[in-house]
């Protein structure tokens, strides 16, 4: 049985999530009816990460099995056709062999957060980024983010619902970055909790407006108790950026910068890395 992997984007604010669910159209769901009506198959499509409801995507990684061979192209092609006018576009669709899974097989899941930090209404970004108000000291941001890098009990960020076994994880990144009236905070790990970039995020805007500390945060962690944590970032600015795989199963999508020197402080073009930024394209990590 043939195996597809599927790189896709989407706006998540029509959706329930990436998952099936009674309540409403997913995401999954969307892809399922285009692949029945093209190729007359009831497949489940696997997503590397379940995105909550509002959640976006520029580069989720899902697999399929198909009964028949198709070519991947005319694959891709004919989802895109059939997936109007859902906000959903498959960018890249290649066949695997039967050891790559979308969620299993991950190395690293990247996510992207944007804030706009200014006082008018969002009105070509409204639901693609959280507007905050006031002014945000993002250098304070990203040196208080580096509190939670490292392997920990993330219980503090983990939401009540979260099903995860354990609480800990290791986060590998947590960057913040100023370019212009944009905060930018992108999160690499292997797996994250239910909310947890969101709660992470929420607790680390507290700091840049001058609420809580770096001290705070780092207590607030250490504390591992939900009540510590700040108010919950809204799903409308979190995208599930990039997946990476092992390179036997076709390594990384896309290029993320390497850590910047001047985080905080904006201005792209001194970022080192040599590819294209993040923002140019979990597990339920949201």
């Amino acid at each position: 049985m043939p195996r597809f992997k599927l790189i896709i984007e989407y706006d998540g604010a029509p959706f329930v999530g990436w998952q099936r669910q009674e309540n409403g159209l997913s995401i999954q769901e969307a892809l399922e009816e285009a692949l029945a009506a093209m190729t007359a198959e009831r497949a489940i499509v696997h997503g590397a990460g379940r995105t909550d409801a509002g959640v976006h995507a520029l580069g989720q990684v899902a697999h399929v099995d198909l009964e028949r061979e198709w070519e991947p192209f005319r694959l891709g092609e004919g989802l895109n056709a059939l997936l109007h006018p859902h906000p959903i576009a498959v960018l890249k669709s290649e066949r695997v062999d039967s050891g790559f899974d979308a969620r299993r097989s991950a190395r690293t899941r990247h996510y992207l957060y944007r804030i706009l930090n200014r006082r008018a209404p969002l009105a070509l970004e409204r639901g693609r980024a959280w507007r905050v108000k006031p002014p945000l000291d993002a250098r304070a941001m990203h040196d208080a983010a580096q509190a939670l890098v490292g392997r920990h009990d993330f219980s503090t960020f983990r939401d009540a619902q979260c099903q995860a076994k354990s609480p800990i994880r290791t986060l590998d990144r947590l960057d913040v970055m100023r370019d212009g009236d944009e905060v930018q905070i992108e999160a690499s790990a292997l797996s994250f909790l239910h909310r947890q970039v969101r709660s992470m995020v929420g607790s680390l805007v507290e700091v840049g407006v001058g609420r809580s500390t770096a001290g705070d945060l780092k207590a607030a962690l250490e504390a591992a108790d939900r009540s510590r944590c700040g108010p919950v970032a809204p799903a409308s600015g979190l995208y599930l950026a990039r997946v990476d795989y092992p390179e036997a199963h076709g390594g990384e999508f896309g290029t993320l910068p390497s850590s910047p020197a001047n985080a905080g402080e904006g201005d792209r073009a001194k970022r080192g890395g040599g590819g294209s930024s993040i923002d140019q394209a979990a597990n339920s990590a949201k």
